[in-house]
């Protein structure tokens, strides 16, 4: 197989997506960085984050249970990112469905982990499942399944990254 000519399409690709190589920016910045989530391990079509507990994210202060809205936060993010580790390129996904079927409370004063993997894309779908767990993934604190839309250009050709 040869390297694409510069003036090819695929020369002004973006480079191939990797997790852990995008946590470290994803992570320090926006919603995702303020809620604290992390990085934790990837595979081919699946990412799994951590959303560490914290005292400002309880639902209940009296349970010392993260609230559902962070952990619904925390599997967005990793369907977003299992997409585009399933694709290999970050371009633009819009959450159209994502079903969250809570089993049980996480544990008190637990991290919730999130392993979220990217089953099936078509040219403008992507299909994603996913478990929520503080530990022990066949004891889930939730199950998740959603629709993305795909955007399937650069969005810094079209002028919107620069407003």
């Amino acid at each position: 197989m040869s390297e694409p000519s510069s003036s090819s399409p695929r020369s002004k690709a973006l480079p191939p997506f990797n997790a852990a190589e995008a946590g470290i920016f994803f992570f320090r910045r926006g919603h995702p960085g303020w809620l604290g989530m992390r990085y934790h391990d990837h595979g081919e079509d699946w990412v799994q984050l951590e959303l560490p507990w914290r005292e400002d994210l309880l639902g209940d202060p009296r349970s010392n249970v993260l609230a559902s809205g962070p952990i619904i936060s925390l599997m967005d993010m990793a369907s977003g990112m299992s997409i585009w580790q399933k694709t290999t390129v970050f371009t633009p996904v819009v959450t159209l469905d994502l079903r969250v079927d809570y089993q049980r409370p996480a544990r008190e004063r637990a991290s919730v982990f999130g392993r979220v993997e990217c089953y099936r894309t078509t040219k403008s779908a992507a299909f994603v499942r996913g478990v929520a767990h503080d530990g022990d993934r066949d004891d889930p604190v939730a199950h998740v399944a959603g629709v993305f839309m795909k955007i399937n250009y650069d969005p810094r050709q079209k002028g919107i990254a620069n407003g």
